[in-house]
């Protein structure tokens, strides 16, 4: 399946000839292995991530742990130490410990042995420099082991009022090339922007008034003020945005084009029959959603359709109507879950809710009953053929599967509908696999458990309709949700157990969730990693931080007496269900798991949960735990234990995750907090992501105009044949990799 032509490749234009012809082959090697840079426009285009005037220095109190970075800052103090060594000539060793300051902290740089010597002579008191290197703690102290450092020094004939003034560009950098390489690379290639083809209409240009592509490039990497490069960040975000754009608006032009079997359900068929039989009414929100979706199903062309919603607002049962509304039609629909305990809980819930609807070919099925099957990679042969059979000759209107669903072997009869769920963790080739195995393109309805703000739907599913499920269903309890300081007060964390034993007593059950599994298998970098948030002081008071220690921690001590069980993705996946089946039966009182419960385990007796070290979490990731309890009519309670301290970034963001069960607005701070590229090039296409300066939370005005601007533009001319300069930036964008994912969605 093709549906987005490709675009004809424009000749090699000036940007992009390789480095290696430029700087020379040693630099461009480290370039490309390091940072992904190949030709004189992808160097162009790595922009500086901030500026230091020389006069301001860096703030060293907001460095980050363990993250490799470049400050601006005056040395304060040096001292050369001398201690006895084996190892060392005539028996001793030299230590430099030279002190950095910035006016609002103070940072230790330490030197050791033979390179203590050059150090030594040039970082003297009073001496400004860039300094490079990975922030560590050393006794309790900041400290950058052996950085990198550049001497500022200004040009002789330089004022001291310019010198000061003069903007340093700081680069994204790594250990192997620090951000004055980079600099003085860039200043090689910088005449070349001139030869930068623009992508944007010139109407778009001057309507809006954007500098022209050359003049931002040499403004942002060569600014002399700040509106330089506030003038040269607003144009090169519009480019990030028109060009992606323009990239999804074709993508949607050619999706409107295919064809695609319509599919409407009967007005007394299997669809209404279920409806019969709900015991509940369903909200406002998934009727108007359901409306939504069967009016695109009742097209010629297939549907794309983003359902997202918050945590238990009922999405899985607008898919499966969409779903039984395709079978009513004759086709068949698919669910691709991404894990099998997903799955097995998707088709013992369906199964369930649909009674003797599910019981098609069988003995007690109704004259609308269709089967319902489960196909994942464990699954026995015999099992494994029965079903492979039912989807091949249509015996089976529904399946719910794993990734074993798109195998060759697999065939259907007639493939009307893929619904996705979970769509970020399957790669495209996966999705793409499933969609092919209709006769003609099925519809797809994507469904993400995680809310996504506005602006990045726009951006990343901007080829997708959205749909969005805000109303929880009748009957939902509020969760209450409490950060548990386990550093500052112990006796919180021995609280969080009595209110666990507590809940069980009033014959409820609860979650503790763990961030690894803890065994011989686990690597020891990250249990050390895991460790080295709080001070060494600290870590041998902390509660264990594994599945299997906090199991038999809680059963010897805290939880003594109650039926405690474990849940991790490295059990056999017939014991994963054994165990999920027991603590939906009520025969487990507490399940200690890793995340592999994060979404779509739906026992509405569980009401307590506690997030063992919850700042290792992310903040969806947290929302979505949060969201397994409180799913019946008891109150849900939900505790994030932590040992960061009260004013660390990461105990802030614990408070803003048990102040508000919006997952919309905890989206968009999960978002800003995070990098940009995270979200967005895993969701492009599992590459660097394509944005380098334009914020999809912060931008949203850009990129709302500029999806405007695209869709004119391709409505008008879908092959871009007036426009070579944005055929030229399509094709930068769309490497062949991406290029794969907008074809296949």
């Amino acid at each position: 399946m093709d549906p987005v032509p490709a675009l004809q490749k424009p000749s090699r234009e000036p940007l992009q000839q390789p480095l290696k012809s430029v700087l020379g082959p040693p630099t461009a090697k480290v370039m490309a292995e390091h940072l992904g840079l190949h030709t004189v426009g992808d160097l162009l285009h790595h922009y500086p991530r901030r500026y230091e005037e020389r006069g301001q220095l860096t703030h060293l109190a907001d460095l980050p742990m363990d993250e490799h970075v470049t400050v601006v800052a005056q040395v304060a103090d040096a001292r050369l130490h001398t201690f006895a060594s084996t190892k060392a000539p005539r028996g001793k060793g030299q230590r430099l410990e030279v002190t950095i300051t910035d006016g609002s902290g103070r940072l230790q740089l330490v030197f050791f042995g033979s390179g203590v010597h050059k150090p030594h002579k040039e970082l003297l008191p009073g001496t400004r420099a860039m300094f490079a290197g990975k922030v560590s703690v050393f006794n309790r102290r900041l400290q950058l082991a052996h950085p990198a450092y550049e001497l500022l020094r200004g040009d002789p004939e330089e004022s001291v009022e310019t010198w000061a003034g003069a903007l340093i560009p700081l680069y994204p950098a790594t250990a192997k090339l620090e951000s004055w390489k980079i600099g003085k690379a860039l200043q090689t290639v910088l005449p070349h922007a001139r030869d930068a083809v623009d992508p944007l209409p010139g109407t778009l240009r001057e309507g809006r008034g954007l500098l022209p592509l050359p003049e931002a490039l040499l403004k942002i990497h060569r600014p002399h003020t700040r509106a330089d490069v506030e003038e040269a960040r607003a144009r090169l975000k519009w480019d990030e945005a028109f060009v992606l754009q323009v990239a999804l608006a074709r993508r949607r032009h050619a999706d409107a084009l295919l064809p695609a079997v319509a599919r409407r359900p009967k007005p007394d068929g299997l669809l209404a029959a279920f409806d019969d039989r709900l015991p509940f009414t369903l909200t406002d929100g998934q009727q108007k959603v359901s409306a939504e979706i069967f009016d695109d199903l009742a097209t010629e062309h297939p549907m794309h359709r983003l359902l997202q919603g918050e945590v238990g607002s009922g999405k899985t049962m607008v898919a499966l109507r969409a779903m039984l509304a395709v079978v009513d039609a004759g086709g068949q629909a698919a669910m691709l879950a991404p894990t099998e305990v997903l799955a097995q809980q998707h088709h013992r819930s369906i199964t369930e809710m649909m009674g003797e609807l599910a019981e098609g070919g069988m003995l007690g099925g109704t004259e609308y009953a269709t089967k319902v099957v489960l196909l994942t990679g464990s699954m026995g042969a015999a099992a494994r053929r029965h079903a492979l059979l039912d989807l091949a000759t249509g015996e089976a209107g529904l399946v719910i599967g794993t990734h074993a669903l798109i195998e060759d072997k697999v065939q259907f009869h007639d493939l009307g509908l893929v619904v996705v769920d979970e769509q970020h963790r399957f790669g495209v080739e996966q999705r793409d696999a499933l969609r092919g195995k209709g006769k003609q393109p099925p519809h797809l309805l994507v469904m993400t458990a995680t809310p996504i703000p506005r602006t990045v739907a726009m951006t990343v599913f901007g080829d997708l309709e959205t749909s969005v499920l805000d109303q929880l269903p009748a009957g939902r309890s509020p969760i209450a949700s409490h950060v548990v300081p386990a550093a500052d007060k112990p006796h919180f964390l021995a609280r969080a157990w009595e209110r666990v034993r507590e809940e069980v007593g009033n014959g409820h059950q609860a979650y503790v969730v763990c961030p690894r599994i803890g065994d011989e298998e686990d690597d020891p970098r990250k249990a050390g990693k895991a460790k080295s948030a709080s001070s060494a002081d600290d870590a041998e008071k902390r509660p264990p931080l594994a599945v299997l220690d906090v199991a038999a921690h809680l059963a010897e001590g805290p939880l003594s007496g109650l039926r405690v069980e474990v849940l991790h993705g490295r059990m056999q996946p017939d014991d994963k269900d054994a165990v999920m089946r027991r603590f939906a039966a009520g025969e487990t009182d507490v399940l200690v798991a890793t995340t592999v419960i994060e979404v779509g385990v739906n026992v509405p007796n569980a009401t307590a949960m506690v997030i063992m070290d919850a700042d290792r979490f992310g903040v969806s990731q947290l929302h979505q735990l949060r969201g397994r309890v409180g799913r019946g009519s008891a109150p849900g309670l939900c505790l994030l234990v932590t040992e960061m301290p009260e004013a660390s970034p990461a105990r802030q963001r614990l408070g803003a995750v048990a102040g508000t069960l919006d997952g919309f607005e905890l989206s968009r701070l999960d978002l800003e907090q995070r990098r940009e590229g995270d979200v967005l090039g895993q969701a492009q296409s599992g590459t660097r992501s394509s944005l380098r300066v334009l914020a999809v939370i912060d931008d949203e005005e850009v990129i709302a105009e500029a999806r405007e601007e695209a869709t004119a533009v391709v409505a008008a001319d879908p092959e871009l044949e007036r426009l070579p300069g944005l055929r030229t930036a399509l094709a930068a964008l769309l490497d062949d990799e991406r290029e794969q994912y907008l074809e296949k969605g």
